[in-house]
């Protein structure tokens, strides 16, 4: 039988209706930052966030006041988070190495992993200081060894957030700009007459942001589709309703369009899950937000089988994805269309979220079926070259490569080829020859 879907959230017509309201006005207010630079950041930032410092850019002075206010054990938190973050990030740079072989007698090929030039790290934090956010892009891309980080939060009840800008500053950004939204995201881009811009957009954000992004990709790169937090819980008769619904609302209270999903295969668990989560949200003080999410984008879906329920899984290929079964290992092992995996029930999102040491910023949208999360490696560029060392090995390449040229009708290409078969090969190979 189909599976059964005992709450549903928003219609995807509904959702694409919301889609459409936020692109049309990210695409109006990139282009206002275009044409009016720091005038239209200044306003942007005085509309949404209420604030308009002298510069959005923090001195020196101001970062190091702001970490003062960090207390001792906030701080000692902090560091221990960057350190699991930092630890994963360099092993992971270490599996990346430059490559040079020779394929034939005097052919040598290679590559090179080289850092982006510069990056914009942006770092919500509006209805919450992501603190952890800023780990998970600055640091990761100091460990790849990007030259210039330039890093933007929004302010956080009129004024930077002490714990985000410490984070910043101690993960290495390079500049801190107390900036939020379409504006931060556009004026890294695009630049303005006191922001250089940058080669590479990372981070997670709101829908704006994302769709910002989305609209900038192409005069930067970016990282990938990180838009509002998605929840998966895969869950079988081997946990309780309380693990199901505390791991769903955990996520969801990101923001009102969190969604946040169960599959299980147990129609027990499913309906005590739906009691729980009425009986948190009365007592949950990030209700209001959570609540919100689970009823325009909360579900549940009943399977029949593990089977079903993996299908159902890789459909949705979420953002999160909490494993809770008596076959988590068979799950890491199918499932192919996700952003990160939380196996067991003694893990969770919120510790990868915030300090076990993998990267937080994760595929959503369905993105998951093309691209993983963010990680050392979106830091780095993989360039080729290539080296022909001997006469021998120029004259035999250059003969393939002219008739493979001419294959194509490509004259002027062989004519490259022939040359080097004339000059290294003795050959008298005429202009438009193939040589043999």
């Amino acid at each position: 039988m189909p599976i059964t879907y005992l709450k549903r959230g928003k219609s995807e017509d509904e959702r694409s209706g919301d889609n459409a309201k936020v692109r049309a006005a990210v695409e109006s207010t990139l282009a206002d930052i275009e044409a009016r630079g720091d005038a239209a950041v200044r306003e942007l930032s005085e509309k949404f966030d209420s604030y308009s410092p002298p510069a959005f850019r923090l001195s020196a002075s101001e970062i190091e006041a702001l970490m003062q206010k960090v207390t001792a054990r906030e701080m000692a938190d902090i560091e221990f988070a960057q350190t699991q973050v930092r630890r994963f990030a360099e092993a992971q740079r270490a599996s990346m190495t430059d490559v040079e072989v020779e394929t034939l007698p005097g052919v040598v090929l290679g590559h090179k992993n080289i850092p982006v030039q510069s990056v914009g790290c942006y770092v919500p934090g509006g209805k919450f200081p992501m603190v952890a956010s800023a780990h998970m892009s600055v640091l990761t891309a100091s460990v790849a060894g990007v030259p210039r980080i330039a890093a933007a939060t929004p302010p956080f009840k009129g004024a930077p957030n002490p714990g985000v800008i410490a984070a910043m500053a101690k993960g290495g950004a390079h500049e801190i700009y107390v900036l939020g939204g379409i504006q931060a995201v556009g004026a890294l881009a695009i630049g303005t007459e006191t922001i250089d811009p940058v080669h590479m957009l990372v981070g997670p954000g709101n829908a704006f942001v994302a769709e910002a992004k989305r609209q900038l990709f192409g005069r930067v790169g970016i990282d990938l589709f990180a838009g509002p937090t998605e929840t998966l819980v895969i869950a079988d008769e081997t946990v309780d309703a309380e693990l199901c619904a505390t791991d769903l609302l955990g996520q969801a209270e990101h923001g009102y369009d969190s969604p946040a999903v169960l599959i299980t295969n147990s129609r027990k668990l499913a309906d005590e899950t739906l009691r729980e989560i009425d009986r948190l949200l009365k007592i949950l003080p990030t209700a209001d937000t959570a609540g919100a999410s689970w009823r325009d984008y909360g579900e549940v879906i009943l399977c029949d089988s593990y089977d079903e329920m993996l299908s159902a899984a890789e459909e949705l290929a979420s953002e999160h994805v909490q494993v809770m079964t008596d076959r988590d290992d068979w799950f890491l092992e199918n499932m192919r269309s996700y952003g990160a995996l939380f196996l067991g029930p003694r893990t969770n999102v919120a510790n990868g979220d915030k300090v076990i040491g993998t990267n937080h910023t994760l595929p959503t949208k369905k993105a998951g079926r093309y691209t993983g999360g963010l990680w050392v490696g979106k830091f780095l560029k993989t360039h080729s070259y290539q080296r022909v060392t001997t006469d021998e090995a120029a004259a035999s390449i250059g003969a393939y490569g002219s008739r493979l040229c001419l294959l194509e009708g490509f004259v002027g290409h062989a004519e490259q080829c022939n040359v080097r078969v004339r000059r290294y090969g003795g050959q008298n190979v005429p202009y438009g020859g193939a040589a043999e």
